[in-house]
């Protein structure tokens, strides 16, 4: 316990004798206390100091000696020694002030605050002592004396009487003196009197208030003390502080008279309008001020006497924000007994010309402008305080107020000053109305505009930034108006949503908002951290969610409020995603856990909220799966709630099974952006809500609420799946196709329109990217087929023109499983051969539909045929109607494209039937066929009707030169259409094929050559003029006359001259005519004339006119062909020799010689019988990587070993080509090389050459195409180790 009495005064000399004798005493031992808070004035950069000096005692009392004689010293003379030695350590701090830096001075005011707290008494009497021995000390160090005294009475728990006597009269003196330090001094000692009110508050402010009521007015530091009592919250209790609060105002009744004088006014409307040191803060003696002059008014009787002084308060600068806060206040107080003088005033002022030019922004930016720049925003803050004061009285104002307030807020400059003075006054407004119990009685004919006003703030807040708590204010102050009258109405209520979503959601994620905050050049007064800002901000947005639903509880009201946040549940954006789901599950939860709605009124699409939620509980965001799945059983339990309500008697059902990790195995948390850090574990993820349902995985609490959903709810549900199955977002697309596939296999046989069904996810089809989810999909209708064959039959039709792969990848879903299979494939065929066919071409209209349909049937038929049984069907198809297939497809678009007639089809139709018969050769077993065709390019021939001829005579000599197995059964149905049909586009397309099929040897066993003379020679009487051609054209094949091959072939060596002919249109029909001379040879060949051709076609493969490079590889390709079946042994040489050449100019800038390239090289692999002979073509079809590239060159290098090293030399001759993409790909031929025959390489560049490749590597690595330019870095850096071997 502290004494309670001075102790007994003592010689200063003597004790500094013996402190001095002490101070090297080494049985003196430190006593360090705990550490205490550092007082304002001492900031400074204290770990600097902390490390540059060593460990201070923080008290130093004597411990009891250890020596003999020590102990035989009497006990009271060992209590004065240890006093002595602390007051004389006491007494050298309090002079060491004088000169301590302000790090030195920090730490002295630190072991003197400790000391004060062991011995509070010794420091107060050695501070008296000082101040009293020392009377001429600096001002500073008097200054740093009473900042030490304050410490020491305010860290005191009890101070005695008599010292608070002896340092309030030595506070008194010194603070109102005038010194070189100003305020500073005059501060420090009233924060003595400060101190002091501690210990005894009413004896200080009586003093005070003596001081007030001189009727001179008072001195600044008697207004700094009256404003630190009045805001320092931990000096008073509450009892205390009601005292002084009655005090206060009983010292204003008696200051009233003072408004009279002509002196006293003055002087305190200078004062409130003096500037401040820094006006961002209003000094404690201002605060205080007008506080006190709004008590002082609003204890005035006269209202002409506070008209006339609130007046003259207006007319002071309105420039800093204090400064208006601090005249709001005053106009508030006031307005407790005068509200209708206080509105006279503020009306008055608001129609005087300074506001009209800040209103209308005339400013010319001088000072004097500046003073009224934001008079508007101190009219805003005194209608909040006025509203805030006058209470019980300012219901009936409310609209003259708003009507005031909106006013200026439309007609103000804008800026941030101004809104917030907006926000701070409403708020006021509205704490005071919500106060009013009689508020609901009341209509408020201005909150709707007040509304907008507040949507068009929420729209001006920056994006990109969260700074202040406006966003916050704003939706505070909507939560409260909405509870006002009139109720808002849809279309408002609307606007008003949709605003508040954007400005909360749409905002970055917080560690953008943190950064966005640090790059400010002029960094805003931040109180709180963006994190704590948006907390609350969500937390206010919340609010104003479930205040929409107390006010009407209903179904159609909780569908309304959700639906706004569809979209915002949908972002593409996890952080908005995320808010979105947290304030969707915030508002179930409350609705649940505090509202009942309706039992009778059904729920409002909760088809589509499940599925929103069912989705995002696969959200790769871990804290948006925790809220979704946290919505899902709020959402199931309403749903029940509902449920019993309708039907007391039964009781929901939840699955026993308790949740297990999920079918991927993907943890449920991964980390958020939001609020709180989500559980690591779903056990713990709902641990307040005990119910089951909160215990279970998103997909079993998907199938337990689905169970209770009707027919309408769960078309939502599909709905909304299939509509995602659309988005950008993978995980929406996977979980989508999921919920999918459990809602159809849970309740796939009793869904209606699923025709409509069909068509949507036909649409979602082609756009999807995800194969799980493709599958899941297809797996789907699948699953739907089983009870809804016909419809989806027949809505897939109305789409299978043209029928692409997806419409093919639906078909085979459609006919996965075999009993569905059989059914849809069977219906097909039926359709197909019972089609309608016109029988003019000028039929169209009402026919047009019908045979659209056949069309689809057909490339559908097709699709069907892929899988197992049906591709049986498919084939049988082929081969017992085989040939009627193709004629089939051929024939009815033969009469469309108008072959004879002129005229053309729908490009839909065209395609169509091409797919058609593109997917019957591809998909029997006839790829060969396929092949010839694809590689030529010669799909496009079958689209138009002057090239339509030409396609069909190549298809057929496709099927001969591949000794196709159908010839004959396709010949067998030839002779029947040439001999039976009435068509005419029959008997043409059998009579084309026909003369192709002559160079068959199949042919004479199935026609023999009397036979086939005689068929020819009927045609030669058709009457069609195409059918008497072709006719004539088969009856001069060799076939007839084995004598033409001899003639034929001694006429090649006059064409071989006709190569170097200088016109380039002559040179290419010579080469052409050759081409044909020699598929008109057929099995006899060109013979020894063969190499001839080779190699004067081989010889044009680089020539600089891409016509003829064209020829001559097609030429070639010819060649190859008609030597298929004879001797290779004389072209084999040739062959090798052309691969590399043909294989460089794939890449070749012509696409005409590209094309004829690529078909020549597959020509001549079949000839020299590649492996992989499939995968070849599809590379060369399809394939244009670099994986391709690299396949061919394996292809070639594999098969023609022994003659690598012309390989070799004819790809280094390439580099250089004038042709900048044959030049890259022999780089590139050579990589490859380089990389797996390094020493032959070597051996075989020169420095030329080797210069030339490096040179071009180094352009490949300026290619587009990655992999390129990772392949050429990797060979600039192996390709010196590799050419430098030889010389090691």
């Amino acid at each position: 316990m502290d004494r309670q009495h001075p102790e007994s005064t003592y010689s200063r000399a003597s004790a500094g004798r013996t402190s001095s004798a002490l101070s090297d005493n080494p049985r003196i031992s430190p006593h360090v206390s705990a550490s205490m808070k550092d007082p304002p004035y001492t900031k400074g950069p204290q770990d600097s100091d902390r490390k540059n000096r060593k460990s201070h005692p923080t008290t130093i009392l004597l411990h009891k000696s250890q020596s003999s004689q020590a102990a035989l010293v009497p006990q009271q003379h060992k209590m004065f020694l240890e006093e002595a030695y602390n007051s004389a350590i006491c007494f050298k701090m309090l002079r060491d002030m004088s000169g301590s830096d302000p790090f030195h001075l920090k730490y002295t005011f630190k072991k003197i605050k400790n000391m004060a707290h062991v011995s509070p008494n010794l420091v107060l009497e050695t501070i008296h002592d000082y101040f009293l021995e020392n009377p001429e000390i600096s001002t500073r160090h008097k200054f740093r004396l009473f900042q030490a005294l304050e410490i020491v009475i305010r860290a005191s728990d009890f101070l005695d009487e008599s010292w608070e006597k002896i340092f309030m009269k030595l506070a008194l003196e010194n603070m109102a003196k005038s010194t070189e330090l100003e305020d500073a001094f005059q501060d420090a000692a009233s924060n003595v009197l400060v101190a002091i009110c501690k210990h005894s508050w009413r004896a200080v402010t009586q003093h005070l208030e003596a001081e007030l009521l001189t009727g001179v007015f008072p001195h600044r530091s008697v207004l700094y003390v009256m404003g630190v009592l009045s805001s320092d919250e931990e000096l008073f209790n509450e009892e205390d502080k009601a005292s002084w609060e009655e005090q206060l105002t009983q010292i204003a009744v008696k200051s009233v008279p003072f408004l009279n004088t002509d002196v006293w006014p003055k002087e305190l409307l200078w004062a409130l309008s003096k500037p401040s040191q820094t006006q961002q803060e209003q000094p404690p003696e201002k605060a205080f001020l007008f506080t006190y002059y709004g008590l002082i008014l609003q204890a005035e009787r006269n209202g002409a006497t506070v008209k006339t002084h609130l007046r003259a308060l207006l007319e002071t600068s309105h420039q800093w924000p204090k400064q208006r806060e601090g005249i709001a206040l005053t106009m508030g107080l006031a307005a407790v007994q005068h509200l209708d003088d206080v509105w006279a005033i503020l009306e008055q002022f608001g129609r005087s010309a300074p506001i009209k030019w800040s209103l209308h922004s005339f400013s010319r930016k001088s000072l004097e402008d500046l003073r009224w720049k934001w008079a508007s925003s101190t009219i805003l803050l005194a209608y909040g305080q006025v509203a805030a004061r006058a209470r019980a009285h300012i219901l009936p104002w409310v609209d003259n107020i708003l009507s005031r307030m909106i006013f200026y807020f439309h007609y103000s400059s804008w800026d941030e000053t101004l809104k917030q003075s907006f926000l701070t006054a409403i708020l006021m407004l509205t704490a005071a109305i919500s106060r009013d119990e009689g508020a609901h009685s009341y209509k408020f004919s201005q909150v709707p505009e007040l509304l907008q006003c507040l949507m068009v703030l929420m729209e001006k807040e920056p994006q990109d930034a969260l700074c202040t708590q406006s966003r916050q204010q704003t939706l505070s102050i909507i939560c409260s108006l909405c509870k006002l009258r009139p109720p808002l109405d849809s279309q408002k209520k609307s606007q008003l949503l949709s605003t508040c979503f954007r400005s909360v959601f749409a905002l970055p994620p917080l560690e953008a908002l943190e950064k966005h905050t640090c790059l400010f050049l002029e960094p805003p007064n931040i109180e709180v951290r963006p994190l704590t800002l948006f907390n609350k901000t969500a937390e206010a947005l919340d609010a104003m969610l479930q205040s929409f639903i107390s006010l009407n509880p209903t179904h159609k009201e909780l569908h309304f409020l959700l639906s706004h946040m569809y979209i915002w549940l949908a972002s593409e954006k996890a952080h908005e995603r995320q808010r979105a789901v947290s304030s969707c599950t915030s508002l179930l939860k409350f609705l649940r856990h505090n509202l009942h709605l309706d039992p009778k009124e059904s729920f409002k699409r909760i088809g589509q909220l499940v599925g929103m939620l069912g989705i995002l509980c696969r959200d790769p965001d871990g804290a948006t799966q925790c809220s979704s799945l946290e919505g899902m059983g709020h959402l199931y339990k309403l749903l029940m709630d509902q449920k019993a309500g309708e039907t007391p008697q039964v009781e929901s059902q939840i699955p026993r099974k308790l949740s297990e990790p999920s079918e991927d195995g993907a943890p449920l948390w991964r980390g958020g952006d939001q609020r709180a850090t989500p559980p690591p574990s779903q056990e713990t993820a709902f641990p307040k809500e005990k119910d089951p349902i909160f215990q279970l995985s998103s997909s079993e609490v998907i199938k337990e609420i689905t169970q209770h959903l009707t027919m309408t709810e769960l078309k939502d549900l599909l709905c909304t799946a299939i509509k995602n199955l659309g988005s950008s977002s993978p995980f929406r697309v996977q979980a989508a196709a999921e919920m999918l596939l459990a809602v159809v296999q849970e309740h796939g046989a009793k869904l209606q329109t699923v025709a409509n069904m069909g068509r949507a996810l036909h649409l979602r089809l082609c756009s999807m990217r995800i194969p799980q989810a493709k599958e899941n999909t297809l797996r789907a209708i699948t699953l739907l087929a089983r009870s809804h064959t016909s419809e989806l039959v027949a809505t897939f039709l109305d789409f299978s023109i043209p029928l692409d792969s997806h419409t093919f990848q639906l078909w085979k879903a459609l006919g996965t499983e075999q009993p569905v299979s059989h059914l849809v494939l069977a219906k097909l065929l039926t359709w197909l051969h019972n089609r309608p066919l016109p029988t003019r071409a000028s039929d169209s209209g009402p026919k047009e539909k019908p045979y659209l349909r056949s069309l689809a049937q057909a490339g559908a038929g097709t699709g069907q045929g892929q899988p197992g049984e049906s591709r049986g069907v498919v084939g049988l198809s082929w081969a017992s109607e085989g040939p009627d297939v193709p004629l089939s497809w051929a024939g009815p678009w033969d009469q469309r494209v108008g072959f004879g007639q002129g005229t053309l089809p729908p490009v839909g139709l065209q395609r169509t039937s091409l797919e058609a018969l593109k997917s019957l050769l591809s998909t029997t077993g006839h790829w060969h066929d396929f092949a010839h065709l694809e590689l030529q390019g010669a799909w496009e021939l079958f689209t138009t009707i002057h090239t339509y001829q030409k396609g069909v005579g190549l298809l057929a000599r496709a099927m001969v030169q591949n000794h196709c197995r159908q010839i004959k059964a396709v010949l067998s149905q030839l002779l029947s259409h040439l001999q039976k049909s009435h068509q005419e586009r029959e008997r043409k397309v059998a009579m084309l094929i026909l003369t192709e099929f002559l160079y068959s040897p199949a042919l004479l066993e199935v026609l023999p050559r009397q036979a086939a003379l005689t068929v020819l020679g009927q045609g030669l009487r058709d009457p069609s003029p195409e059918v008497r051609v072709l006719s004539l054209q088969g009856l001069g094949n060799i076939l007839f006359h084995p004598e033409k091959g001899n003639l034929l072939r001694r006429q090649l060596l006059f064409f071989f001259e006709g190569f170097f002919q200088n016109d380039e249109t002559v040179v290419v029909r010579i080469m052409n005519t050759v081409s044909d001379v020699l598929h008109r040879l057929g099995w006899q060949g060109a013979g020894a004339q063969s190499l001839g051709v080779a190699i004067n076609a081989r010889s044009f493969f680089d020539d600089e006119r891409d016509k003829i490079r064209a020829a001559a590889m097609a030429l070639f390709g010819a060649l190859v062909a008609a030597m298929a079946d004879g001797e290779l042994s004389s072209l084999r040489t040739q062959v090798h020799q052309s691969m590399v050449p043909l294989l460089l100019h794939l890449k070749d800038q012509c696409p005409a010689v590209a094309t004829q390239a690529k078909f020549a090289f597959y020509r001549c692999a079949m000839l020299l019988r590649w492996q992989l002979r499939h995968t070849l073509f599809c590379t060369l079809a399809w394939e244009r990587g670099l994986s391709a590239r690299h396949f061919l060159w394996t292809c070639l290098m594999t098969h023609s070993q022994e003659e690598f090293s012309i390989h070799l030399s004819q790809a280094i001759s390439y580099l250089h080509s004038h042709h900048h993409h044959i030049k890259m790909w022999a780089a590139l031929f050579i990589g490859y090389t380089i990389c797996h025959h390094p020493q032959a390489v070597s051996q075989m560049v020169n420095n030329v050459d080797t210069n030339l490749l490096l040179r071009t590597f180094e352009d490949l690595k300026k290619d587009p195409e990655p992999c390129i330019r990772e392949f050429a870095t990797r060979q600039l850096s192996f390709l010196p180790e590799v050419l430098a071997r030889p010389q090691q």
